[in-house]
């Protein structure tokens, strides 16, 4: 009989103990996830600010060649 009651609390403990690693195993997972979006965000929005900045440099550039090619009689 008492060693039927120390069985029901082995099986208790493991079955806590498996419990227990799950729900850590799922946390890790959320966590891991949501880093990767995290990253994800931070990538895609460097990827536009440099877009950004080249579409940028490119207008100007177009403009300064337009007023020099003005200045030079290229263009009327």
């Amino acid at each position: 009989m008492l060693g039927r009651g120390f069985q029901g609390l082995k099986e208790q403990a493991e079955g806590a103990a498996k419990d227990a690693a799950s729900a850590l195993g799922q946390a890790t997972q959320d966590a891991v996830s949501q880093i990767t979006d995290a990253g994800q965000k931070a990538v895609d929005k460097a990827c536009k600010t440099a877009q950004d900045g080249a579409e940028k440099a490119a207008g100007q550039a177009a403009e300064a060649l337009s007023g020099f090619g003005k200045k030079c009689g290229f263009k009327k």
